[in-house]
């Protein structure tokens, strides 16, 4: 189920670009929950292959940054959505949070975790949308399986 799941939050981080696309133009407090979204996503890509993140978990970005972050979790998290579960998935991974607190979870676990952070956040925004005039997508996981 994980590589569906990872599909899922592809096609539900696009619909989100695409929601936020709607509005006039995006406040910044959307732009910060959006790009603490990739942002995490990125982090926790990180520290999957053990390297330095490559933006802070809080971070300023703009709407282009966003889809230039999104772009690049996209294709990292969709080598793990092919890769066999038998192979690599139950990896322990050691990390350091951003407290510097350190932690061992599997990849399968951190690769939920993301799922279900994005998720989420994602619901966050589309209320956002809404109230701000524009027209939030469905990004459930049953409207994706449905489309599929």
């Amino acid at each position: 189920m994980l590589p569906r799941l990872l599909e899922h939050l592809l096609w539900a981080d696009r619909r989100t670009a695409e929601s936020l696309a709607t509005l006039e133009s995006v406040p910044a407090d959307l732009l910060t929950t959006w790009g603490h979204l990739l942002a995490a996503e990125a982090v926790w890509l990180a520290r999957l292959e053990g390297v330095t993140p490559p933006v802070p978990v809080w971070p300023t970005l703009t709407l282009a940054e966003c889809a230039d972050l999104a772009a690049r979790n996209h294709a990292s998290l969709a080598r793990y959505g092919r890769a066999d579960q038998a192979n690599g998935h139950d990896r322990p991974v050691t990390y350091h949070n951003t407290r510097g607190q350190a932690f061992t979870n599997t990849v399968a676990e951190i690769l939920h975790h993301v799922v279900l952070h994005g998720m989420y956040h994602r619901g966050q925004l589309a209320q956002a949308v809404r109230s701000g005039g524009g027209t939030p997508l469905a990004t459930d996981l049953i409207a994706f399986l449905r489309e599929g």
